[in-house]
């Protein structure tokens, strides 16, 4: 089945960061060894960025080795009496440093972001994008009853 282009709908960037900031679950994509790692985490969209606790292990590891990370978060919005609802995703491209000032920790807010893993986590990432890319389509279910 081909899908109509009309169902497919990009995001403005003001949309993305709207979709951004109601979240706080997403997945952290970066390069370690000689593969690819991809991590759930816990984050805050603050002022533009993505921010991130985490405690010590390959996630810190590798981001002091390479900065380049990808972000990536999606969902659907449920469906209502005459609206079939509808998915979308949410891709970050950029930078992620290891915040070190306790000024800038504290501004971010990050120390307030809730955590579903236990233990500590003491270090602050924070993710500069480079590009900020989203999108939403309709289940397809519904793609096939619209024609």
């Amino acid at each position: 089945m081909s899908v109509d282009e009309r169902e497919v709908s990009e995001l403005t960037l003001d949309e993305c960061w709207q979709v951004l900031a109601t979240q706080h679950l997403g997945r952290l994509a970066l390069s370690y060894g000689d593969g690819v790692e991809i991590f759930p985490v816990n984050y805050l969209a603050h002022e533009r960025t993505i921010m991130l606790a985490s405690a010590p292990g390959t996630k810190l590891m590798a981001l002091s080795a390479n900065h380049a990370v990808a972000f990536e978060i999606d969902g659907h919005e449920h469906a209502t009496l005459g609206d079939p609802g509808s998915f979308w995703s949410v891709i970050v491209h950029g930078e992620a440093v290891r915040l070190a000032a306790d000024s800038d920790i504290v501004a971010s807010g990050v120390l307030e972001l809730p955590t579903w893993a236990p233990g500590e986590k003491l270090n602050y990432v924070q993710i500069t994008p480079r590009t900020v890319t989203g999108r939403s389509f309709l289940p397809p279910k519904k793609r096939a009853n619209r024609h």
